[in-house]
């Protein structure tokens, strides 16, 4: 599905901030699905709005989009009430399903589009060009791949040139070198101000292209930073070295350790005191080969999210 405005587009005063959640609450009768989100987002940032299925991700977009009403708190994007901005052509979402015509060709469909929907927005062919797909415009959607589908539904959100832009599972069904493309295009819609929130399964791409991550768990807002920021919450190293024959049961007696793996020759430690491991190691064993890292975004994500993880409060 595509979200796009009826409209015509106007200009975002710089001063406001491009969504604003304060305090907002969304049930559906006995079941809170956003319990109290207080989230603010900058013009211009690309953010990832991550979570476990219940999180209250969708619960939460589907406020900003206009299409549901908070139970408590307020929503304001640019300042307005959510359905006047989306009225006033500056939001487009894109979603991973619905909203093609398979007997209609790529640019007929971007076209139909722009009729309904791209007054006083961008070209056709800026579009198509800007999703990468400008050589396919003539095939028909029917035709065309999962990832091609999703890059089609990407170039109708941005035929009306919206200021701000939401994506759920954006990259589903793209190969490598098009999810490294259809970044490259955000990032640099990004520098010229446009907003982005977007809902991945592929946390590397949180980590690599989000200038902030927001963990939702049980319709709270758990972390809120940069990918560094929000790593840093879940607490602990991980120290990976050869040694063959490990004496796990003497690491796992260590001060700190939460879990030790054998890999064939390789002892992986996951530790809060990941100096103590390696000094250990270091002094006491025949290890080599020894390095320490942080947690990355999925180990950060599954500490942060699990049923019976502690809530750590926002970063920002």
């Amino acid at each position: 599905m595509v979200i796009t405005a009826d409209t015509a587009p106007v200009t975002r005063p710089s001063d406001h901030l491009a969504v604003d959640l304060d305090g907002v609450v969304k049930s559906f009768g006995t079941v809170t699905a956003v319990n109290g989100i207080t989230l603010q987002i900058r013009p211009g940032e690309v953010v990832a709005l991550l979570g476990p299925n219940g999180a209250g991700k969708t619960s939460t977009i589907d406020m900003v989009l206009g299409l549901s009403a908070p139970t408590a708190g307020q929503v304001r994007v640019y300042g307005r009430r959510p359905r006047d901005a989306v009225a006033l052509g500056l939001v487009s979402a894109v979603m991973q399903t619905g909203g093609l015509l398979k007997d209609y060709t790529v640019e007929e469909t971007v076209k139909l589009t722009a009729t309904l929907f791209g007054r006083g927005g961008g070209t056709v062919d800026e579009a198509l060009e800007r999703a990468g797909i400008s050589d396919i415009r003539r095939r028909l959607v029917g035709k065309c791949s999962g990832g091609q589908q999703q890059r089609l539904r990407f170039a109708m959100a941005l035929v009306p040139n919206p200021e701000l832009l939401i994506l759920d599972e954006p990259t589903t069904g793209m190969d490598v070198g098009g999810r490294h493309d259809f970044w490259t295009a955000i990032r640099e819609d990004a520098r010229s101000g446009r907003t982005v929130i977007f809902a991945t399964h592929y946390l590397e791409e949180a980590d690599a292209y989000a200038d902030r991550v927001v963990f939702v768990r049980r319709g709270e807002v758990v972390a809120d930073g940069t990918a560094a920021e929000v790593k840093a919450l879940a607490s602990g190293r991980t120290v990976r070295a050869t040694l063959p024959g490990a004496d796990q049961a003497a690491l796992r007696a260590l001060a700190g350790v939460d879990s030790v793996e054998v890999r064939g020759d390789t002892v992986v430690v996951h530790a809060r005191d990941a100096d103590a491991v390696a000094r250990y190691l270091l002094t006491r064993t025949d290890a080599r080969d020894l390095e320490i890292t942080s947690r990355n975004l999925e180990q950060a994500f599954l500490a942060l999210t699990a049923d019976d993880a502690t809530d750590n409060g926002s970063s920002r």
